[in-house]
């Protein structure tokens, strides 16, 4: 029974991932951390596309099972630290979805097990070394022949797509990027980002100034930015997989800079102060507070809105050498701001489903969604893009 099982799950697997032969089948889809923030949101909107059968998976029996019935799908209990292959047996998925952070300091070993069982994997990692060194599972998976994808959320995947299509565009060069995140008090951010924010808050990182790597310290050099629709914001320094990509990936820059903040402002400044303790070593990091500190946060809520933002800068010449300034704002309102890093890694299922994407091997999510794509994915959310341009 045991090799009937398998021979059946290998001869539909490579004909759902043959050209032509996958009309009138079903892709599972399995997401870890299902009914959290981000995963029921994604579950909720591939669960939309009749191809594909999706699994909400996670610790909790009650959560997945609640999650599960308002999108109406099905669901599974897993703890991926100790019951992740049996999980992967039972569901028998085509792609699995990570979502369960934090991702700074996790290990791969979720992608590994996808590798090994023959699954694509998706994740949705902000962890800056955990997106940069994902090549090392690149032969492996290239021999197993499924695509490991990381980082599918707004950093690197919307940053990139931002960079490639006005580098195409309108840049001859771009030397200068500076940009941030300003998140909304009141998005529904969980235990797992508030614990990936402390763990570099304080901490030493490098990022490209002047043509060269310069040692900055989270959540410090403190500046106010004004976003269209919400005023001015205060933001601090952020460590993001984009400081490692993207001198490599853009040669031609020289400064790279990227931001984040708290709509409130005592939120921000009682974390810029925090920050300081974890610079002078006087603890250690702030990560062993993120609990204290979530539940801290929540006595402001009724001071804050659902409005959070997101702007990119791009400096360098036009295809004329003549020099070139241009900004994208991205305003979220209605608390939708969380959904944005969500459109990725539901681009990129929909993709494998569909033989869109036939790339194999390990590799961050830069460079095969174009910023239409991306925009379309988040048309139903009540969002505004405003473009805006300077020439000197």
């Amino acid at each position: 029974m045991v090799c009937i099982r398998i021979a059946s799950f290998l001869w539909t697997r490579d004909n759902i991932f043959s050209n032509g032969n996958k009309a009138h089948m079903t892709v599972r889809i399995l997401i870890l951390g299902g009914y959290g923030t981000f995963g029921s949101y994604i579950a909720r909107k591939l669960s939309q596309e009749k191809d594909l059968h999706i699994t909400i998976a996670g610790r909790s029996e009650k959560k997945a099972k609640a999650a599960a019935q308002i999108v109406d799908v099905s669901w599974h209990i897993v703890d991926i630290n100790t019951g992740l292959d049996d999980a992967l047996r039972i569901v028998n998925p085509h792609i699995v979805i990570h979502t369960c952070g934090p991702f700074q300091g996790q290990n791969y070993h979720v992608a590994e097990a996808c590798i090994t069982y023959g699954c694509h994997y998706i994740d949705l990692a902000d962890g800056r070394d955990f997106v940069a060194n994902i090549s090392t599972l690149d032969e492996k998976a290239k021999r197993n022949n499924v695509a490991v994808i990381t980082g599918a959320s707004s950093v690197p995947c919307l940053t990139s797509a931002l960079i490639d299509h006005y580098q195409h565009h309108d840049f001859n060069k771009i030397e200068e990027i500076d940009y941030a995140i300003t998140t909304a008090q009141h998005t529904n951010l969980g235990l797992a980002t508030t614990s990936a924010i402390m763990s570099y808050v304080g901490k030493p990182f490098f990022t490209l100034e002047n043509g060269i790597m310069r040692k900055v310290y989270g959540w410090q050099d403190l500046c106010i930015k004004a976003y269209p629709g919400l005023g001015w914001r205060l933001l601090g320094n952020c460590d993001i997989p984009d400081l490692e990509l993207f001198p490599s990936l853009y040669k031609n820059l020289k400064a790279i800079r990227f931001r984040a903040g708290a709509e409130i402002p005592l939120i921000h400044m009682g974390l810029w102060s925090l920050s300081w303790l974890v610079r002078t070593n006087i603890i250690q990091s702030l990560s062993k507070y993120s609990d204290t500190l979530l539940k801290i946060s929540h006595w402001f809520d009724r001071l804050g809105s659902g409005e959070s933002g997101f702007h990119m800068t791009l400096r360098g010449v036009d295809k004329n050498n003549t020099p070139l300034e241009k900004t994208t704002y991205i305003i979220a309102r209605s608390a939708h701001g969380p959904y944005i890093p969500s459109a990725p890694a539901i681009l990129c299922a929909k993709m494998l489903a569909r033989d869109l994407l036939t790339k194999r091997g390990a590799f961050p999510c830069v460079g095969f969604i174009s910023l239409e794509q991306y925009y379309n994915e988040l048309k139903s959310l009540d969002i505004e893009i405003i473009n805006t341009q300077s020439c000197n």
